[in-house]
């Protein structure tokens, strides 16, 4: 099984797909390390990716979840996975590619960007990343209020894993 996390970005998803990826002993990929040095770049300087930025990451991460259910491993992998044609492009196999929406309201998630640290995507794009989200009519939907050791005790309910 591949568990895809997704959610704009201060969703949770590092945070979550590591811990849940610990419970379950399995490998965890973060989306953003498959990002092109360009798309990172962009980001940096406070610019939106486009569609045309995405898809060669999106096809780089599509690769991956191949290699993964060739040789029979699951993994859970990160990726916000704003659009349905981006999750149409991930989920190769809804039996073994499952998709798990970290959800949060702007303010919350907002909060969260501005206190973190480290990461090459600032609290300004936020927004940009709302108004493109289509939120999925399939998978599993969490409340990221919880806890993080909730929020995977939740996703390994509802997954039965």
């Amino acid at each position: 099984m591949i568990i895809i996390l997704m959610g704009v970005s201060g969703s949770g998803k590092t945070t979550i797909g590591q811990r849940l990826a610990q419970a379950l002993g399995w490998p965890f990929y973060d989306g953003d390390q498959f990002h092109p040095p360009a798309n990172v770049a962009k980001m940096q300087q406070g610019m939106p990716l486009t569609d045309e930025n995405r898809w060669p990451w999106l096809h780089a991460l599509r690769a991956h979840i191949e290699t993964c259910m060739d040789q029979g491993v699951s993994a859970v992998l990160t990726c916000s996975a704003l659009k349905q044609a981006y999750r149409e492009c991930l989920v190769l196999d809804e039996a073994e590619v499952k998709l798990v929406y970290l959800k949060g309201d702007y303010d919350l998630i907002h909060e969260r960007l501005v206190h973190r640290h480290g990461h090459f995507m600032p609290p300004g794009l936020l927004a940009s990343q709302f108004a493109v989200l289509e939120e999925p009519e399939q998978g599993v939907v969490v409340d990221i209020v919880h806890s993080p050791e909730t929020i995977v005790a939740l996703i390994r309910e509802q997954l039965g894993v």
